[in-house]
């Protein structure tokens, strides 16, 4: 049977293991647990059946990912053959993009020291830390 067929019965941390989204299926059902999984706008369970054409919405890291389910598979397989399973919205590309661009501004606007400071700029550093806690008491 080609891997890449129509199955019947597939559940979703299977799906989403299969499809490359988590590395194992025990990742997968902690996260669907932990309410990060949202299958047709509910919460998903790790053992609800997928279907084609459903929506997943999913939360990596800072990234929220909304995918169109086009296959059903158990299977793993690789990268490539894993991309076919489903195709994500242009919104969601569109926002990760723009989330993304977000960040990187977000990261000039605080550059990083060049050097650690010395002993004289710690404590002052911790003097001026010490001074506004006091003030905010």
């Amino acid at each position: 049977m080609n891997q890449l067929s129509q199955e019947s019965g597939v559940r979703l941390d299977k799906w989403l293991w299969a499809a490359r989204f988590y590395k194992t299926r025990a990742i997968a059902r902690t996260m669907i647990e932990g309410g990060k999984v949202h299958y047709n706008g509910v919460r998903g369970k790790p053992s609800k059946t997928v279907e084609e054409g459903a929506e997943i919405r999913l939360r990596q890291g800072n990234d929220e990912r909304t995918v169109i389910i086009l296959m059903v598979s158990s299977q793993r397989q690789g990268a490539t053959q894993a991309q076919a399973l489903y195709c994500e919205t242009p919104e969601s590309i569109a926002k990760r993009e723009k989330i993304a661009l977000a960040r990187k501004m977000n990261a000039l606007t605080m550059p990083h020291p060049e050097r650690r400071p010395d002993k004289k700029e710690r404590r002052t550093l911790l003097r001026f830390k010490q001074t506004n806690l006091q003030e905010s008491d």
